[in-house]
């Protein structure tokens, strides 16, 4: 009896797995119904029919440690995310970026344009006449446009002297972020503001 009860509830976790909407609970339930498998497993030996599933004790012992692994990993990303500072939330996302020279009096983009782009600024000083603000070095902009509804720019802006950005396109962006844990977690803070501030007192994020 005690042998199917045990098969019972190793089923009905991994059935559970199904329904877990994200990672760290998911692994949780895995790890929990990995050890609910070997258990059963080893239930057999008492039974006699050991021969019958010893293939499940060798899946769910190799699978547990996986489980483990993997689960450690999220957590320590997901620390690192929020122990991060500006500068290294910045600072990640730079490896993906293409640097771009711009002259004085430049637009970069206009009201209304298509949001194609999130740009850092490396050096110099962009100003967005809309809200009479400017922004300068280490400042992001660009990036709410790309996620708002009609994936367009709410205000324009235009290069105050000679400056060096670092761009990166908005099919990368979301390509990234679905692809890369670590890079999705910083553009989350980022769009979010949890980043920090722009060099004028404003979050970056509130920006075109």
């Amino acid at each position: 009896m005690s042998i199917v009860i045990a098969a019972w509830v190793a089923a009905l976790l991994v059935f559970s797995t199904f329904f877990m909407k994200t990672m760290i609970p998911l692994r949780v339930v895995a790890i929990t119904s990995n050890v609910a498998f070997i258990g059963y497993a080893l239930l057999a030996l008492r039974y006699g029919i050991f021969g019958r599933v010893y293939p499940i004790l060798v899946l769910h012992s190799a699978l547990l440690p996986l489980n483990i692994v993997r689960l450690r990993q999220m957590r320590r990303l997901i620390n690192t995310v929020n122990q991060a500072s500006s500068s290294d939330v910045i600072e990640s996302l730079i490896p993906y970026m293409t640097s771009e020279r711009h002259r004085k009096g430049e637009t970069l983009f206009s009201k209304g344009d298509p949001a194609d782009k999130l740009y850092l600024i490396g050096e110099g000083n962009v100003r967005f006449a809309e809200l009479g603000k400017q922004l300068s070095d280490g400042a992001v902009f660009g990036e709410v446009g790309l996620f708002a509804p009609q994936g367009v720019r709410s205000v324009s802006a235009v290069c105050e002297d000679e400056c060096r950005l670092y761009a990166i396109a908005k099919d990368k962006v979301l390509e990234l972020y679905y692809q890369n844990p670590r890079f999705g977690f910083f553009l989350i803070r980022l769009v979010s503001g949890i980043a920090g501030e722009s060099p004028i007192g404003a979050p970056a994020a509130a920006l075109a």
